[in-house]
């Protein structure tokens, strides 16, 4: 079972159904199966700023951020011995949030010329391999 919670603003014309599909296809496509939980929110450009400046030190609004629940890049603190994923009681692999800026989702489709539908499909399924620990270069 698969739980993906979405939380979006209601002004933001959003498909459930749809991320849902996008977030079960990329699981399926790496072959993670069982319990697992994430996260997908919809936030404005405001909140997307204020994560970026928070979490990343950088003062502008992005397109998508995830947040893993397990650290797959190298860390500074490199003493701290890396265990990989911890089984939780209930057996539930929660694999972290993914969080998508609306405006910027509409603002990229524009450019790219295809839908914004399209456009939330890409920036999932980038945003589940980054949970997953698949990093772009």
């Amino acid at each position: 079972m698969v739980n993906i919670i979405i939380n979006s603003d209601p002004r933001y014309n959003i498909d459930r159904g749809a991320i849902r599909t996008v977030v079960l296809v990329s699981l399926a496509r790496h072959k993670i199966v069982g319990k697992v939980e994430l996260g997908v929110n919809i936030v404005g450009d405001r909140k997307m700023h204020q994560l970026n400046k928070t979490y990343r030190g950088i003062d502008t609004t992005t397109d998508i951020l995830s947040f893993a629940l397990e650290d797959t890049q190298a860390t500074s603190l490199q003493h701290i011995p890396r265990v990989g994923f911890v089984s939780a009681p209930d057996k539930v692999l929660r694999l972290g949030d993914i969080v998508l800026s609306y405006p910027q989702v509409v603002e990229d489709a524009a450019l790219d010329g295809i839908s914004v539908e399209e456009e939330i499909r890409s920036l999932l399924e980038h945003g589940v391999n980054h949970l997953l620990g698949i990093h772009h270069n």
